[in-house]
């Protein structure tokens, strides 16, 4: 229980930093994959889970590019 909240700690600052460099640069890729970030952690259960969504959330924005 404590990793799931510790994990969620990591990954929400993650999204923190993508959303505050999406609003900067004004681009819409970063900014969505941090407000997602910052989100996801509260709807996804289990450690696979929270990481393949987070993996794939934190790699996105460097494929898509609008």
């Amino acid at each position: 229980m404590a990793e799931t909240l510790y994990f969620s700690i990591v990954v929400s600052a993650v999204g923190m930093a993508y959303i505050v460099y999406g609003r900067r640069q004004a681009k819409f890729a970063p900014l969505i994959a941090g407000i997602l970030l910052c989100l996801y952690t509260y709807f996804v259960d289990g450690w696979v889970w929270l990481g393949g969504i987070g993996l794939v959330l934190v790699v996105a924005p460097f494929f898509l590019d609008f």
